[in-house]
């Protein structure tokens, strides 16, 4: 039988990293209350869902889930990485109008937008294909895109978000701690 002979030690410890995740919780639930996160969610939650109802849902001419998820198999893609994007391109927004957990949403935004404008986008330049001349869709689109998943990450979700109610949740200073 083996006898714990710090159990002081061992509390002390489970306490601590208790403290650690409370303080992270509420940073990344925190933001400021004013209009700019929330023109940010929305405007990045409009210009991302109707891409994201395409592959989940085939509205709007796309594929929907079964077919999407065929087509980045079938190039090559692992099949959770395929269901990953399509949640982050799907789910991110609806979280985003509602500013629920909004950094993660705009985490797995910017980090779809990334790839798919180096892996799919890169090669036909910079500019978006507005006149049908070249082979395919420059990296034009996905710049604004990552600079405001980015500013997101950064700002949190402003007013009228989710994460604002939840954030004091995890404030040891609301706590009495």
């Amino acid at each position: 039988m083996i006898i714990d002979t710090k159990p002081q030690t061992r509390i002390h410890t489970t306490v601590a990293r208790a403290g650690v995740l409370q303080r992270a919780a509420h940073r990344f639930f925190s933001t400021d209350k004013d209009i700019t996160g929330l023109l940010l969610r929305l405007g990045l939650a409009a210009t991302l869902f109707p891409h994201g109802a395409q592959k989940a849902l085939g509205w709007w001419g796309g594929f929907g889930f079964g077919n999407t998820v065929g087509y980045f198999v079938q190039g090559g893609m692992p099949a959770a990485l395929a269901v990953a994007i399509i949640a982050a391109e799907f789910l991110g927004p609806i979280a985003l109008v509602a500013g629920f957990f909004t950094r993660w949403s705009a985490f797995g935004i910017g980090l779809v937008m990334l790839g798919a404008a180096s892996i799919a986008h890169l090669q036909n330049g910079f500019f978006m294909n507005w006149m049908g001349t070249q082979k395919g869709e420059g990296i034009e689109y996905f710049i604004p895109v990552v600079v405001i998943a980015i500013a997101l990450l950064i700002k949190g979700g402003g007013s009228w978000a989710v994460d604002r109610v939840l954030a004091p949740r995890f404030d040891s200073k609301n706590k009495g701690e």
